[in-house]
């Protein structure tokens, strides 16, 4: 196994079994290949402009937060301290919920009540997302003392930093508005898809989705596939979710790879499309249907379908111009000859007698 950091996909070729990349790594060009595909791009931090970060020390995100969490002496040292949920998310430009940020905050609440019982936590939330195992710290974060105080997302809390950090929100259950001056303010930032996300979806022809995310083959069927077959998602690649998620699809991802690497040879259906070049005319119809992206002009600039690749949806065949292309037992010839007997025409009954075929109908 190589694992080569800071490298750039510069090419990008080949179907299942047998799939080719071409990276650059600093000034050196490199040549991979692999039966499978895995991609897992991950995500990234957003980083606050809002709340008064960064211009002050005293406003922090919860990785921050969590760091400083490990020299005991931090926490105790705390009076009271505000979080606020929902920064850089569930916004009109980014709608999704980063599913950990919840989670976070309230992991990093109890580690401070553990340290100081008497420290004041405030958790200001549009609502709380701690889903499955996670809603017993939710519990225990309320048993704890953590106060939390819902806020209207078109009413956001304030935060001054004149005069020493003040909070305003308005608290949604009271209808007024609270004011708090605590010794720190802790934003729970969204997470972003990787930048590399992009330029990884142009190399492998894999679409995304609104949130920047890769889409999968079916959301239900094959919630680890790529719609081209041999490549698999992991982690924030695919969607917003917790590590424990992205360890249990990671695994999944792992073993689906594992289904087509260890085999000595892969077994195709023979349903597949393949161009005639004398017919061909290079319109490029082919090229702009397909949705997984196979057909492409060859060298001698007529299109060309990779039988390995292809799905044989036939898409290319009904849409073809010139009727240059023909799906594998999905013929005119014997679609027509299917239609034929279903109907019954009699000419074709009377052929088969003439042909000596037992009876007429089949």
């Amino acid at each position: 196994m190589k694992l080569y950091t800071g490298a750039i996909i510069e090419d990008f070729s080949g179907h299942v079994g047998k799939f080719k990349a071409t990276i650059r790594q600093n000034d050196r060009i490199v040549e991979i290949g692999g039966g499978a595909v895995v991609v897992a791009t991950g995500g990234q931090q957003y980083q606050p402009v809002e709340y008064g970060y960064p211009e002050s020390d005293c406003v922090i995100t919860q990785l921050e937060l969590e760091e400083k969490l490990d020299a005991p002496a931090f926490a105790a040292g705390l009076e009271e301290v505000v979080m606020i949920q929902c920064v850089g998310s569930r916004e009109p430009e980014h709608p999704y919920c980063s599913r950990v940020c919840c989670q976070e905050a309230i992991k990093n609440s109890l580690a401070i009540k553990r340290a100081n019982p008497q420290a004041r936590v405030y958790i200001l939330m549009r609502d709380v997302r701690t889903y499955g195992f996670d809603e017993i710290h939710y519990q225990q974060a309320r048993e704890a003392g953590v106060v939390f105080i819902r806020f209207d997302p078109d009413d956001k809390p304030e935060v001054s930093l004149a005069d020493g950090l003040r909070v305003t929100v308005t608290d949604d259950a009271l209808g007024r508005p609270v004011e708090l001056r605590p010794d720190l303010v802790v934003l729970s930032a969204a997470i972003r898809p990787h930048p590399a996300t992009e330029a990884v979806s142009r190399a492998l022809k894999g679409p995304l989705n609104a949130d920047g995310c890769f889409m999968e083959a079916h959301m239900k069927l094959r919630p680890l596939d790529f719609g081209s077959e041999g490549i698999f998602l992991a982690g924030w690649a695919h969607a917003p979710k917790s590590m424990a998620e992205s360890i249990s699809q990671a695994k999944g991802a792992a073993a689906r790879a594992a289904t087509v690497i260890s085999r000595p040879f892969m077994d195709r259906s023979g349903i597949v499309s393949e161009v005639d070049p004398d017919c061909c005319a290079a319109c490029l119809t082919c090229v702009r249907l397909c949705p997984y992206n196979v057909p492409e002009i060859n060298e001698e600039g007529v299109a060309f379908i990779e039988p390995a690749s292809c799905q044989g949806c036939g898409l290319c065949a009904a849409a073809c111009p010139r009727k240059a292309i023909n799906t594998r037992h999905y013929s005119d010839r014997q679609l027509n000859t299917k239609v034929d007997v279903l109907f019954g025409d009699p000419s074709f009954e009377a052929a088969l007698e003439q042909a000596g075929a037992p009876g007429g109908k089949t």
